[in-house]
């Protein structure tokens, strides 16, 4: 998650107060109108003068940010890929439960992981979890059981979804006995919610 930043946003001849903020996928602007930007709508970025320019197909919008303006720029120039994001390295082991993306499957065998899909081995680093319905979050207790040392959860779940919400999926995990540490942005359907075990018992 981003870190909220006051700032004067220009557009179209008009100046406007409010907050910015800078997601994983999109940059938001709380104020007079409100707005979304995603990243992969803008065509150009640029920052000068503590200013931070953004182009997309609906205009040229700046963001008067000061000293961060610079450090926007970079972020959304160069983004994280999910796994940077997901804290995945090469030669880690990844265990699976779900359907997941075939592009997902295919960048971590890109990485150099060695995958198992449906069992958690000894050496997982990383367990990724599935989880389209709230039912499917019955597995998670078991699972949680198996886990041990640094090894961490991510239970991955869709967007603006009442048939399961992030509450749903935090309650699941916390219930288990874990601790959520972390969400990221999945992909633009689906957010990720890390778990690891309480200190004590790692």
């Amino acid at each position: 998650m981003g870190k909220e930043l006051a700032c004067t946003l220009r557009h179209e001849g008009k100046s406007v107060p409010g907050k910015a903020l800078l997601e994983s996928a999109e940059v938001i602007f709380r104020g007079e109108p409100r707005l979304r930007i995603p990243l992969n709508a803008i065509t150009a970025v640029n920052a000068n003068g503590g200013e931070l320019h953004l182009r997309t197909k609906q205009g040229h919008f700046v963001f008067e940010l000061g000293p961060q303006a610079e450090r926007w720029r970079e972020k959304i120039a160069n983004p994280k890929s999910v796994l940077d994001k997901l804290g995945v390295k090469a030669g880690q082991s990844v265990s699976l439960f779900g359907d997941f993306p075939t592009d997902f499957v295919t960048s971590l065998k890109k990485l150099g992981t060695n995958i198992t899909k449906g069992k958690i081995e000894k050496s997982s680093a990383w367990i990724f979890v599935l989880a389209d319905e709230k039912s499917e979050l019955a597995r998670i207790p078991s699972l949680a059981r198996l886990i041990r040392g640094s090894t961490a959860l991510w239970l991955v779940y869709p967007k603006g979804q009442k048939s399961i919400t992030e509450s749903d999926v935090r309650a699941a995990g916390l219930r288990a006995g874990l601790v959520d540490v972390k969400v990221v942005g999945f992909s633009e359907s689906h957010t990720a919610l890390k778990f690891v075990l309480p200190k004590l018992k790692r």
